[in-house]
């Protein structure tokens, strides 16, 4: 199996789970807001974040500006991992928050990687330049 091909397949995965996260969260966003404001961010981010989730999830996906969106996602999974699941007292919250910081660390190898041969990105650019090599 190549480089790219795994690539393709860690994108795919990692995009995945915020693709289908932002969808779900589109049946009751009033609700999820309700929920982010018990770690203090605004219910009224509740609509940017979905977004964030379904736009960002479809760009690794589809391997389209792959380093911003694995920069941004991995951001996201270490800010919403502080803020709703670091409670050293429940080891269920602390095995989210864990799970939290091990999908950041997948995101930043695969921005470090790139989008790998099969992607928007290396179509664009005519290159796989700056991406792990098949």
């Amino acid at each position: 199996m190549t480089n790219s091909v795994l690539l393709l397949a860690a994108r795919i995965l990692l995009g995945a789970l915020f693709l289908m996260a932002g969808i779900g969260k589109l049946g009751d966003v009033s609700g999820f807001g309700q929920y982010m404001a018990t770690g203090g961010v605004p219910a009224i981010l509740a609509w940017p974040v979905v977004l964030f989730e379904i736009i960002a999830g479809l760009a690794l996906i589809a391997g389209g500006a792959t380093r911003i969106a694995a920069c941004a996602l991995a951001a996201f999974c270490v800010a919403s991992g502080v803020l709703y699941h670091f409670d050293p007292s429940n080891q269920m919250e602390m095995t989210q928050f864990m799970k939290n910081m091990a999908l950041a660390g997948g995101y930043l190898a695969l921005a470090v990687a790139g989008a790998g041969r099969y992607a928007l990105d290396a179509r664009l650019s005519g290159t796989t330049q700056g991406t792990v090599q098949a």
